[in-house]
């Protein structure tokens, strides 16, 4: 699933799961390293547990951040698989 974020520098998200395990995240655009190091940790981590440590992240006066966006992506492919 491809998520077009809102609000942050990284224009889109890939992810993809096993059942509610995340086996795949890319981000295109934004901070490479941080989000490089991001995906890799949360690949083979469950889902819903990564969406309750990273909703709400805030980005400088932003109210949202990449890591925010992510777990709105994650709830999306989620529902998607439901």
């Amino acid at each position: 699933m491809v998520y077009m974020t809102r609000g942050v520098c990284s224009k889109t998200i890939e992810v993809e799961l096993d059942g509610e395990t995340i086996k795949h995240v890319k981000f295109h655009g934004g901070c490479p390293g941080n989000l490089k190091g991001i995906s890799q940790l949360v690949v083979g981590m469950n889902a819903r547990d990564v969406i309750k440590k990273l909703r709400g992240t805030t980005c400088g006066y932003r109210d949202t951040s990449c890591p925010d966006q992510l777990s709105i992506a994650l709830e999306q492919a989620l529902n998607k698989n439901s």
